[in-house]
């Protein structure tokens, strides 16, 4: 289950040396790099902090039992 955090990790280092690599030579060619570079990366973060927490939650959920009488038979 978790092999798709890894592999988007694979895919983001893709995409990021290839905005290094392919971005055009430019007067602000760093900052615009750095800036999608940057933004990938947070946006990684998020989602694989997300994604991971709710594999393996602090506290687990608990399951409600029916009330009585509420059978509704």
């Amino acid at each position: 289950m978790g092999a798709i955090v890894f592999i988007l990790f694979c895919l983001l280092i893709a995409a990021c040396l290839a905005v290094y690599f392919l971005y055009p030579k430019g007067h602000d060619r760093n900052l615009h790099v750095s800036s999608i570079i940057l933004t990938l990366t947070c946006v990684y973060l998020m989602w694989a902090i997300t994604y991971m927490a709710q594999l393996n939650p602090i506290i687990p959920p608990k399951k409600a039992l029916p009330k009585e009488g509420a059978g509704g038979h």
